[in-house]
């Protein structure tokens, strides 16, 4: 299916991750112009952004800033800015029940994912506005919406960027014009730091408990459903939506 996205310039940040390295080749494989975000991560950025002709290109996001600054230098470079993945996250490794969870974390892990998304939003937001058209579309959680025993700081960040953030962003831009807000969920998907931390067939079965498909996500059935949903050919009434990559997902056993 055509997507119509040829040419179009992509910013996906935490692009250097598992699910946001596959974004990045997904869109590269419809002819776009990738630039592939890192703050960290410049080794597999610049890796990743060779073989697929991108643009590596880094920002530490919990910074304004220089959110806004990374937009104005791929603006600069490129001539615009059609499509923003607001991928870039961060995942606290050790679960936690909320009263062990120090207000140090909590305020990291708030700042790492809902801060992140919002500064990222403002500043594509800001392009879009001068330009008129645009589509944002943030990579939530399940957590978001199930919720997830030990990680209540991940869930609250996520949920807040899924519900309240995206629902006021999608009326924001009711006045620009062609803008469209919107966002996927995935739901257990076995990346390659699922890998290294170790995924076995009891946890599999734990995942899976409550999905109607019995099988974990990869990364790229999260990048087909972010490319498709980025498509104004395909998806270019669809704004305000949370998608759930989840395989049916009703809920998280705890």
């Amino acid at each position: 299916m055509d997507t119509g996205l040829n040419d179009s310039v992509v910013l996906v940040t935490g692009g250097a991750g598992g699910i946001g390295e596959a974004i990045c080749r997904a869109f590269a494989s419809e002819g776009c112009k990738v630039v592939v975000h890192y703050n960290e991560s410049s080794e597999n950025a610049e890796k990743i952004a060779s073989e697929i002709d991108g643009f590596p290109i880094q920002a530490d996001l919990r910074d304004s800033q220089k959110a806004i600054s990374l937009v104005n230098e791929i603006v600069n470079k490129f001539g615009k800015l059609d499509i923003c993945i607001a991928n870039a996250g961060y995942y606290p490794p050790e679960p936690l029940p909320l009263w062990q969870i120090s207000s140090d974390r909590w305020n990291q892990t708030v700042s790492s994912n809902l801060n992140v998304a919002v500064n990222t939003a403002r500043s594509f937001l800001q392009e879009a506005s001068r330009k008129g058209s645009g589509s944002l579309v943030f990579i939530g959680s399940t957590a978001g919406i199930y919720g997830e025993s030990g990680h209540s700081d991940y869930a609250a960040a996520k949920g807040a960027i899924t519900s309240g953030l995206l629902m006021s962003l999608k009326n924001d831009v009711s006045r620009i014009g062609n803008v469209r807000v919107n966002a996927v969920a995935p739901g257990w998907t076995i990346t390659p730091k699922k890998i290294e931390q170790g995924v076995d067939a009891k946890l599999i079965e734990k995942a899976t408990a409550t999905m109607s498909l019995k099988k974990l996500a990869t990364p790229e059935d999260i990048a087909t459903t972010v490319v498709s949903i980025s498509s104004d050919l395909i998806s270019g009434h669809i704004t305000g939506q949370v998608i759930e990559v989840a395989g049916g997902m009703e809920g998280r056993l705890i």
